[in-house]
């Protein structure tokens, strides 16, 4: 009985220290990789937006983007994002004047955490002409964190459940039949979940917040979603 009760929390432990082992790994490596932005731009596929999470480059989600860029889709980040300290409103502008400026159509963004929410808000509020085809957002706080009303940080306690700009995006219901959630069954950062009403869910069987990002049952479920969301609509 006791040994039961212990399964889910040292489960969880475990989860929680892997994922930040994960995000330690793949900051190093993104602040020493070499890559450039224009290195996955070619492809015959529909044009993929790369929205990172705060404290993210567009580099952190490389693993991710050489598999996209791999499948033939061209793959497109907003370097002007930085480390995506933004409000939500800004992140959006910055990325719908990216997309014009590039003459970019038939879009689809695939996003974690943070991005997913300034991917709902230019799908809301930043896209009059309808660029964006859909999103793929991976581990993203749609409903916020209760933990961030703890943090000083502005850009952290923005995913407080109760932040206004949260809190209207969630009400507004018009795009998710577009947004394809993945999320694991366990994130030590979003105890509410990732679910979002009238979206797609996938809800996978591996934890973290970060690290799901490289687990292959992830990368699967993006590349099926992306495949879904460059199909002509009927």
């Amino acid at each position: 009985m006791i040994r039961r009760l212990l399964i889910r929390p040292l489960r969880d432990a475990r989860w929680w220290m892997l994922d930040y082992v994960y995000a330690v790994k793949r900051q190093t490596r993104a602040a020493l990789s070499r890559a450039q932005p224009a290195d996955f731009r070619s492809g015959a596929g529909a044009p993929i937006v790369i929205i990172p999470g705060v404290y993210e480059s567009w580099a952190f989600m490389q693993p991710l983007i050489r598999i996209l860029h791999d499948h033939g889709y061209p793959v497109h980040v907003v370097a002007a994002l930085g480390r995506n300290r933004r409000s939500l409103a800004d992140a959006a502008a910055t990325v719908a004047a990216y997309l014009e400026r590039e003459n970019l159509t038939g879009v689809i963004i695939v996003a974690h955490s943070k991005g997913g929410l300034i991917g709902k808000q230019l799908m809301t509020t930043h896209d009059p002409d309808g660029r964006v085809s859909g999103m793929t957002a991976i581990s993203v706080p749609f409903a916020g964190s209760r933990y961030a009303r703890y943090l000083v940080v502005p850009s952290i306690r923005a995913f407080a459940p109760t932040n206004a700009a949260l809190h209207d995006l969630g009400l507004d219901h018009r795009v998710n039949d577009r947004i394809v959630s993945i999320y694991g069954e366990f994130d030590p950062h979003i105890p509410e979940g990732s679910e979002l009403v009238g979206a797609r869910n996938i809800r996978l069987r591996v934890g973290g917040h970060f690290r799901i990002l490289g687990d292959p049952r992830t990368v699967r479920a993006v590349l099926d979603a992306v495949t879904d969301a460059a199909k002509p609509a009927l």
